[in-house]
């Protein structure tokens, strides 16, 4: 690390008297100013890797830096400077946004002069400045994680950790979070640790990505290299009648390797090969197609490639791709 705004991890175990071990032995590295998105099922370790990380839980065994400081003996020079929103928003439902910012401005030693300066930015920053003075407990989901994401802004951290931000949001509140973290890492260059559950955010906004199962890492890298792992991209035509299918599974098959599908017929693409190349067969050949589509991988296949099974939140994904597509 080349300054105190990344986190770094070496055999890292924390195991419950009672329970599992629920993080194993994991190794990574968060680079100052990068957004790390950590992918895993419930259960696999994600929260608990971030309590350890913010000083809430120790460790059983390995150790933690987090802005150059050890998670065991120098917790309250970390608490100094992170910011942490986790999966339940701490929320007091009788007071306001100003209310709660203020409160937390005070808890963290911000000078009383700027206090009120600083709610007010940090109100306008998240969007919520028409409800500002509304009681927390009219507010909905979304205003929630926003107030929350303020509220872990306030001292002006220097990390900042997010576990499951967006989880249970309608897609605008999702997007809405999304580019709140690009636009504090873009102007501020804040290190972000991001635990979720849904792929595209992942995909939108990670640096690199570690992906955790039974508390150990399987894949590491950015979006593109482990996408690139999977390998080519795929092509599916959907036959205008089933009597098509035959002749179109014929002829996609000059193109790449079969693969087994219900719905359309589907290759993996040769090397060098594209959509443009299939297209314009289709046209000299007079190759009858409903509908001609080029997936390229996902993080969806990864995660499957790499523990065997989907991701939660990529089937809420997939459904309101779907509900986009109806409308």
């Amino acid at each position: 690390m080349t300054d105190g705004n990344g986190i770094e991890v070496r055999g890292l175990v924390r195991e419950y008297k009672k329970g599992p071990r629920a993080v194993d032995g994991i190794d990574l590295t968060v680079e100052p100013g990068e957004i790390y998105g950590f992918l895993g099922p419930n259960g696999a370790g994600k929260s608990t890797t971030v309590h350890v990380l913010t000083t809430l839980l120790p460790p059983t065994a390995g150790t933690a830096l987090v802005g150059g400081y050890d998670v065991v003996k120098d917790g309250p020079r970390i608490r100094g400077l992170i910011g942490v929103a986790l999966q339940e928003a701490a929320l007091d439902p009788l007071l306001t946004a100003r209310d709660h910012l203020r409160l937390q401005a005070t808890l963290q030693s911000v000078p009383k002069e700027q206090r009120s300066s600083r709610a007010d930015e940090l109100i306008h920053r998240v969007g919520l400045v028409e409800a500002a003075d509304r009681k927390v407990q009219g507010y909905s989901g979304g205003m929630k994680r926003r107030l929350d994401l303020a509220l872990a802004l306030v001292h002006t951290p220097r990390i900042l950790f997010l576990d499951e931000p967006t989880t249970g949001l309608d897609p605008q509140s999702r997007t809405d979070i999304w580019n709140e973290v690009a636009l504090m890492r873009r102007e501020a260059g804040v290190t972000v640790f991001l635990t979720t559950q849904y792929l595209e955010e992942a995909d939108v906004l990670a640096d690199r990505v570690g992906i955790i199962d039974a508390g150990k890492i399987v894949a590491e890298g950015t979006p593109a290299e482990l996408k690139a792992e999977i390998g080519r991209p795929s092509v599916h035509a959907i036959p205008r009648t089933e009597d098509d299918r035959p002749k179109i599974a014929e002829f996609l098959a000059r193109f790449g390797e079969p693969l087994a599908s219900t719905r359309d017929v589907a290759v993996r693409l040769g090397d060098g090969l594209g959509l443009t190349d299939i297209v314009r067969a289709v046209d000299a050949d007079g190759v009858d197609i409903a509908d001609l589509e080029l997936h390229a991988p996902t993080l969806d296949d990864v995660f499957l490639a790499k523990t065997g099974r989907t991701l939660e939140g990529a089937a809420e994904e997939a459904e309101e791709a779907q509900q986009e597509k109806r409308k």
